[in-house]
């Protein structure tokens, strides 16, 4: 149980904006909004069109609403507390925020990992991807990619709220488990082997998925014409692209709370400790909205019929008067 003396955690790198907290508000917000309003419109175009209704777009759909998860338990409370007199945030919240972020980041690991064997049967196994790769199985996957991170996480959640608290400074903009832990009055010894494994199931099961499926597509690869090549690269390209920025981002969010960088500039780790829930909402949307040829279609479908809306309305509005 938390320590009911100590109510609050004061978060101290919000002192480095105070000079100029009105515009980094106007900055989150614009932020938030973007994201939310790009991975709204995928879901959106790809629900509109049943000719989408396939795994390969459905798993982006998922991983939208991973991404409005994981930034709507971040940005709305860095913008109240940007703007709060003393930058505290309960302890409470900031219990519930760790479980967010934290369950947010293996959802998207195993997101990513189910994309990669789709892309795998897709390349692969293109006669018998409807069967292998059904909607049906997409949907397990997709609960699979939900449940297995809470329960993953949620052993080591029940440590983390077991955790008597002394201290009430937190170096950053949001909760991490690594922070909590050291502001424990006693934390437990093993505490932070726990974690190290807890991170090891995060991600290595996803990876040797991913690096799996990506050997075998070399393999097949190998045998194709360099159109086929260059058709299979073409597939697998918003992927990689989405892996590998999730990826940097993670790792520097890991390398931050396991290491003293104390010696980067304030800003810069700012930067590097919002780059995993900021950038990725961001670009993913994009790489698979722009990346994939119909969603493009149907995307310019919904912008003109929308554009044409008012001046329907308007001819509708002049015959009735008439």
């Amino acid at each position: 149980m938390y320590n009911e003396t100590t109510l609050t955690f004061t978060m101290t790198a919000y002192a480095v904006m105070e000079n100029y907290k009105y515009w980094m508000f106007i900055l989150f917000l614009l932020i938030y909004l973007t994201i939310i309003f790009l991975n709204v419109l995928l879901i959106t175009v790809i629900s509109q069109n049943k000719e989408l209704h396939q795994p390969m777009n459905v798993f982006p759909c998922i991983l939208s609403i991973n991404e409005i998860y994981g930034s709507t338990a971040l940005l709305p409370t860095i913008m109240a507390v940007l703007l709060s007199e003393t930058h505290e945030i309960t302890i409470k919240w900031c219990i519930a925020q760790v479980y967010f972020l934290h369950t947010y980041a293996c959802a998207e690991f195993c997101i990513l990992a189910a994309m990669g064997y789709d892309r795998f049967v897709a390349i692969c196994n293109p006669l018998h991807y409807h069967s292998i790769i059904s909607n049906s199985k997409a949907g397990k996957l997709a609960v699979l990619a939900g449940i297995y991170p809470a329960v993953v996480f949620g052993g080591f959640y029940s440590l983390t709220i077991r955790l008597r608290f002394c201290g009430k400074v937190l170096p950053k903009l949001y909760c991490v488990n690594m922070e909590l832990v050291k502001n424990s009055c006693s934390p437990p010894p093993y505490i932070s082997i726990v974690g190290l494994v807890l991170i090891m199931f995060t991600v290595l099961p996803q990876i040797m998925m991913i690096v799996f499926s990506y050997a075998q597509i070399s393999r097949v690869c190998r045998k194709l014409s360099r159109q086929s090549q260059r058709n299979a690269f073409k597939t697998c390209l918003p992927h990689l692209l989405s892996l590998t920025n999730y990826t940097i981002a993670s790792l520097f969010e890991i390398v931050q709370s396991r290491f003293n960088m104390s010696h980067l500039a304030v800003e810069a780790r700012i930067f590097l400790s919002l780059y995993f829930v900021i950038l990725p909402p961001i670009t993913n949307p994009m790489l698979y909205g722009l990346g994939t040829q119909m969603v493009r279609v149907t995307l310019l479908k919904l912008f003109f019929r929308y554009k044409m809306l008012p001046t329907l309305l308007a001819k509708a509005v002049t015959i009735a008067s008439v």
